[in-house]
């Protein structure tokens, strides 16, 4: 039994892209180790803010995936459970005194009710009706933050919620925050894997193939959507909740709401690839640095008289259609889809290639039923 449970934690008993995926990991983990040694000072930490910046939007781009990518459900308005969650803790944290991890928490749960809320009646719709509900929910939400400014601040949002982790100095500031980042990071990616891989997201995969036929089946459509919108809406919320207390943000409409912010998670999706959650991180964090480092160029465009980086969105939204045109199926796919060529497809695992986790989620597939009796 040792020697079985040896060879399942073996990372070298898993297939390619699983040890490609750790390695992975594990090279994002040792960020301020190689930054350490590619730039000096103060350079090399503000590339580390960067990059868990980046982390943040590949979280808030999974969150969109877990959902739309799976069950087809297309949001153009996710920023509003991104935006609840910082708000909400931000709030808590400021006018209540709630510690920051209790406000995080709480900024959570606000979001995942939030989601309930939206996503009981807005899932009974189809087609572009539930897309314009999920388009009018931040807009609606923006308006009450600007109307009642003296709660949320208005434009300037709410200024210097409490630090999750107390620090002192920039350099350790940074490298706290890049690992409080980074091991949200890896349980949101671990938790939505494992969920998506389960009995359950198998059945969100079919609701986006053939919702008429999971109906038929006896499954209840509806409750697998709405478990699916409120656990997306509850990591979209818990990120935003963390990206407040962290010293690279602040909770303020253009950083956490603006209809721009829904617009690019879903960009960033669909680059890496709509219905993987691994392409959604990877599209996210491109997304983020791509156009953080964009920003910062300062040449000058021949014959228009403006600097590269006043012309990020443009250049940005160029470099999303070439993608989209050359790679439809996202990057991760076509990566996913040239390795078999080159190395043949990996062997299935004897156990189905599902974790304990997984495993575990099978047993509770009759929650997920919708009256149905044993």
């Amino acid at each position: 039994m040792s020697d079985t449970l040896t060879s399942k934690l073996n990372p070298l008993s898993l297939p390619l892209r699983q040890q490609l995926g750790l390695l992975a990991l594990a090279l994002l983990g040792l960020t301020p180790f190689w930054m350490g040694f590619l730039y000096a000072g103060d350079q090399g930490l503000l590339h580390i803010r960067t990059i868990t910046i980046a982390m943040f939007i590949g979280m808030f781009a999974m969150s969109w995936d877990s959902v739309s990518g799976y069950t087809g459900q297309i949001s153009f308005g996710h920023a509003v459970f991104f935006a609840i969650g910082g708000y909400g803790s931000a709030l808590l944290n400021l006018g209540w005194g709630v510690p920051p991890v209790a406000a995080v928490a709480l900024g959570t749960v606000l979001a995942a009710v939030a989601g309930l809320l939206i996503g009981v009646p807005a899932l009974r719709l189809e087609g572009p009706y539930l897309s314009l509900v999920t388009l009018v929910a931040p807009l609606i939400l923006l308006q009450i933050f600007i109307f009642r400014s003296d709660v949320f601040g208005g434009e300037l949002g709410i200024s210097n919620p409490d630090p999750l982790v107390s620090t002192s100095g920039f350099a350790q500031e940074t490298y706290v925050f890049f690992y409080v980042a980074f091991a949200l990071f890896v349980a949101i990616l671990a938790v939505l894997l494992a969920v998506t891989r389960s009995d359950a997201g198998s059945v969100l995969t079919a609701i986006r193939e053939d919702e008429d036929a999971v109906a038929a089946s006896g499954l209840n459509p509806a409750k697998f959507k709405t478990f699916a919108f409120v656990l997306s809406a509850s990591v979209g919320g818990l990120a935003g909740a963390v990206f407040v207390h962290t010293p690279m943000a602040s909770p303020t409409p253009s950083q956490l709401l603006a209809q721009t912010v829904s617009i690019e998670v879903i960009i960033a999706a669909v680059l890496g690839g709509m219905g993987t959650i691994v392409g959604a991180a990877l599209g996210g964090m491109f997304l983020s640095v791509f156009r953080s480092q964009l920003s910062n160029v300062g040449l000058t465009v021949p014959g228009l008289d403006v600097s590269v980086g006043d012309l990020d969105l443009v250049i940005f939204a160029v470099v999303t259609l070439i993608i989209l045109f050359a790679l439809p199926g996202g990057v991760l796919r076509w990566g996913l889809v040239a390795g078999r060529k080159l190395i043949g497809a990996d062997s299935a695992a004897a156990d189905g290639g599902r974790t304990p986790v997984e495993q575990t989620l099978e047993k509770f597939r009759e929650f997920f039923r919708g009256g149905r009796d044993d």
